[in-house]
């Protein structure tokens, strides 16, 4: 539905995003990942048509929309401090919309009531904005994004603002109703938890470009690069001599950088070759986080059996631990 064609922005001279392509299917959630600067809320503002397109084409199905005006795109913005207007209360926040496009009065009340219930603040419609708590005005913001019915939803660090048990709870409503509604949507953030928790495709974004796109899974597996991996969150990244042996052994066939999957990683009673001491022990939903420390390398993995900081272990890689990066 969505086809961004190799586009460029740049602010002041200064390239932001260069040959940057994207596609978002029908009902697709694509999550762009990335640490701050790295071109991906500028990529949502280009896509909207609030930043200006120096090269490249924007697409919404067989329609050029890269000089279409952002108010006739059909898009919805989310933006990450709500930009809830203060003197309207929730109906009129919601409702702002839905008057712009001259919707009938009976309609807009009864789109702006169902709205408020799919977003599970039924009764709300009077409430004054001061008197929400961050999540309630958080569920008001992705109701208004949602009142016009907008072929794509574009939602910037929605949950920035939040902490940890509010943004878990929202993400999963948001989620859900994304998906019940079949809507297309962008959602830019820059934690991989809340990426991998809602993303149907994850586009992780480096140097204004997009290094690599695919299924959480495909991209947890093979994150293709070294900045791709840090930015999933991967932490074991070895380097490697010329013949491509490191304190673990051979793992390559010369220099470069591998990936050692965490969960490739599992402690044996056995003697193995690997062999370490536990640096870091700390419990954790059932399993213990673990470093060991194997030569001059570290490594990051956790384990159900009883270890201690100090404990000798021997570690097995699993044949598909060992990832090559570029």
């Amino acid at each position: 539905m969505l086809r961004v064609e190799n586009i460029k922005v740049s602010f002041d001279g200064s390239g932001i995003l260069n040959e940057c392509a994207l596609e978002v299917g029908e009902g697709e959630i694509v999550v762009l990942l990335g640490p701050s600067g790295c071109g991906k809320s500028t990529l949502l503002r280009t896509v909207a048509g609030l930043e200006k397109v120096e090269a490249g084409k924007i697409w919404w199905d067989e329609e050029d929309m890269t000089t279409v005006p952002p108010h006739k795109r059909g898009f919805g913005l989310m933006f990450q401090n709500h930009a809830l207007f203060p003197h309207r209360n929730v109906e009129e926040n919601i409702d702002f919309g839905l008057q712009i496009l001259r919707m009938a009065t009976t309609e807009r009340q009864q789109r702006v009531k169902d709205l408020l219930a799919m977003v599970g603040l039924e009764g709300f419609q009077k409430r004054e904005i001061g008197g929400l708590s961050g999540g309630e005005a958080q569920r008001v913001a992705l109701a208004r994004s949602l009142a016009p019915k907008p072929q794509l939803l574009m939602l910037d660090e929605p949950m920035a603002s939040l902490d940890r048990a509010l943004r878990d709870r929202l993400l999963a409503d948001i989620s859900d109703l994304l998906r019940n509604l079949n809507q297309a949507a962008i959602y830019v953030t820059h934690d991989h938890d809340e990426a991998f928790s809602i993303a149907d495709q994850i586009a992780i974004m480096h140097e204004g470009k997009i290094e690599r796109i695919g299924s959480p899974n495909e991209v947890w597996l093979d994150p293709g690069s070294e900045s791709s991996a840090r930015c999933i969150g991967h932490e074991n990244l070895i380097n490697l001599d010329a013949s491509g042996n490191c304190a673990l052994g051979k793992l390559g066939s010369g220099s470069g950088t591998v990936l050692i999957r965490e969960d490739g990683i599992s402690i044996v009673s056995e003697t193995t070759e690997i062999v370490g001491e536990v640096k870091s022990a700390i419990f954790h939903a059932g399993r213990t986080l673990i470093k060991v420390a194997i030569g001059d390398i570290e490594l990051s993995t956790s384990t159900t059996e009883p270890v201690k900081i100090s404990d000798r272990v021997n570690l097995h890689l699993s044949h598909s631990a060992v990832v090559p990066l570029s």
